[in-house]
């Protein structure tokens, strides 16, 4: 089945206008114009984005689409391909984010916009829990790329969460993933992009 929807979910502080989320955007536009491509301002409730998501995908046709996310959008994009049986593709996704309050609760500015900022709470710790999709489930129709310079997660955690995935280990990296154009051809074949 070709895929002709793809969804994309930025990390943490992050937004449609990170680097990869633009690049896969553009490159989408200009390799596959036939693809829907969406890339949402997530909130930073969960609830709220995991609606907000729901709602945009809700008439999305199921055998047509795929999901993909960096960071914390790897843990949205792994919960939503569980939920929809989706092949997905998660670059240095987080998995047990809910651990992590020392990191995620409180306010902070957005990357992309220092003049905005967003707040995360307790509560939308919690929340977290509801979405987390344990290392047995994970989808075996997922492609999880992880850098093992990953300076923000730790790497083997990443590797044996998605030990069912099409697992791709890369040497040095980052957890942004600067070099990110060569993965572009290998996840358009992974996800059956159509032409």
């Amino acid at each position: 089945m070709r895929t002709t929807h793809l969804l994309y979910l930025h990390g943490f502080r992050s937004s449609p206008q990170s680097t990869k989320a633009r690049q896969m955007h553009q490159w989408v536009s200009q390799r596959y114009p036939q693809v829907h491509f969406a890339c949402p301002q997530l909130p930073p409730s969960p609830l709220e984005a995991i609606t907000l998501i729901e709602t945009i995908t809700a008439n999305w046709p199921a055998s047509h689409a795929a999901v993909m996310g960096s960071s914390l959008g790897g843990f949205y994009a792994t919960y939503i391909a569980h939920q929809k049986g989706w092949p997905s593709v998660v670059i240095n996704p987080a998995v047990a984010p809910y651990d992590h309050g020392d990191r995620l609760v409180g306010t902070f500015p957005l990357w992309h916009d220092p003049n905005a900022t967003m707040t995360f709470t307790e509560n939308d710790l919690q929340t977290l829990k509801a979405y987390a999709v344990s290392a047995a489930l994970v989808p075996i129709n997922t492609m999880a790329i992880v850098a093992k310079g990953d300076e923000v997660l730790d790497w083997r955690e990443m590797s044996q969460h998605y030990h069912r995935a099409q697992l791709h280990l890369i040497a040095g990296g980052d957890h942004g993933l600067s070099d990110f154009e060569p993965w572009q051809e290998p996840i358009a074949e992974f996800l059956h992009l159509a032409a």
